[in-house]
């Protein structure tokens, strides 16, 4: 990732939502997974999947401390998107097969 060196903070913004515009677009790619995932998956606990959470916030909480961003926030982040992704796979899985 390369950052821009902004002249003016007009140019700063732009750029901040050119980042936030990426973020969102990678979110929903990540939810495109998801919803693949509960095809894959034979039960609701199988989607809970608390070993596989783990993995993921502690994935991010390492990646966070080498980026020096706060891994407080990246995890929080995180454990709110999975919480409300889990809860959309459910409905997904639930919902298979009713097409």
């Amino acid at each position: 990732m390369a950052m821009e060196k902004c002249a003016s903070l007009e140019e700063l913004r732009q750029e901040v939502d050119k980042v936030d515009d990426q973020i969102v677009e990678l979110i929903a790619l990540r939810n495109e997974y998801i919803r693949q995932a509960a095809g894959f998956k034979q039960s609701v606990d199988e989607i809970k999947a608390d070993d596989r959470v783990d993995d993921v916030l502690n994935r991010v909480r390492h990646k966070a401390l080498m980026l020096g961003v706060s891994p407080t926030l990246l995890t929080g982040l995180y454990r709110m998107m999975i919480d409300e992704m889990v809860e959309f796979e459910i409905s997904e899985f639930r919902n298979k097969g009713t097409f």
